[in-house]
Order: structure tokens, then sequence, then C-alpha cells
């Protein structure tokens, strides 16, 4: 099964390639938006469904970490990395620029959630400090919830929770 994702509203719709040639022009509607588009069957073009994607948390481990999404009802496993300064975390969504956008169904989370500050000290040392953006229904790091104005320093294995999406944080390499 391979997916395309809907150029109005990003949602995936999922087909069976092997029904269909290379090069073949395929006519989908999309089942949220009833928006009709058309791809033409290539290597490029077709991407894996994400249960079938083999995710590697330790392929942003040297830069500046990243943080890993915990699959449950409302997505799946994904690895996101961080870079040096403010990390926006929150829902993606068509227009809105975070930094570090988690593709989720969950409406509890809010577009621009909570943030992950990098950034490193006189010793070189990176320091992770989270922070509220502030939201509908909080941030909790280790199921104790923050306040708007609070900033906690974090460190390797730290577990984030934000609306109902957990996800931990990988440290990256001093």
């Amino acid at each position: 099964m391979k997916r395309v994702r809907c150029p109005k509203c990003e949602n995936y719709l999922t087909f069976d390639e092997t029904k269909y040639a290379e090069g073949q022009s395929l006519v989908f509607v999309c089942d949220h938006c009833k928006k009709q588009f058309a791809i033409r069957l290539g290597k490029s073009k077709v991407q894996a469904t994400r249960k079938d994607e083999n995710l590697n948390e330790d392929e942003f481990k040297d830069a500046f970490g990243n943080i890993t999404v915990i699959e449950n009802v409302f997505g799946f496993k994904q690895v996101l990395p961080l870079r040096e300064g403010d990390n926006i975390i929150g829902r993606r969504c068509i227009g809105n620029d975070i930094q570090v956008p988690i593709e989720t169904s969950d409406m509890s989370m809010d577009r621009y959630h909570c943030v992950i500050n990098v950034k490193r000290n006189k010793q070189g040392k990176l320091i992770y400090t989270l922070r509220d953006a502030p939201s509908l229904t909080g941030t909790f790091l280790n199921n104790e919830i923050l306040g708007d104005k609070d900033r906690v320093r974090i460190e390797e294995g730290a577990i984030i929770t934000i609306g109902a999406t957990t996800f931990i944080l990988h440290t990256g390499e001093d």
C-alpha cells in the first residue's frame, strides 16, 4: 500500500500500487474535503506508509538531538530533528510555520503547543529547556504540568506529553 497527500487538506489517501503500471495516471477524490486531483505513478511521487517507514532514532543525534513521537490512535511513530535555538512544537497544519510539526489528528494538541530551546553553555555542552507556548491543554513533563511561565531544563529520555500525544527527548552529541 502506498499513500498520497491531498493538495487541499493534506490528508493521506492510500491505494494498492501493485494494481497499476508505472507511469500510469490516477485520479483520486479526497474523502475528507472531496477535492479531485490526479497523480502519475513514479518512483519519486509515491511514499511508503508511515507503518512501513524505517525510522532511525539515532539519525539526528549527532547534531542537536531529536524527539521521538510515540505511536497512538491519533498518529504513527515519528522521529523529528531539533535545531539550535527555539524549536516550536505543535500539530501540523496548513499554513503554520513551526519548526517541529507533528503529523497527528489529535485536536487536543495546539498548533503552537510548546517550545524546546537548544543552546550551548560556556563549556560547549548542549542545554535543553522546555516551556509551554502557552497552550490550551498544557504541557506535561513526566506527568507534571508546566505553568505558563515555567522554564524547565530537560535531559536525555525526558517524557513530554502535549494533548494526548507523548514524545521522548533524545539529546545530541556534545
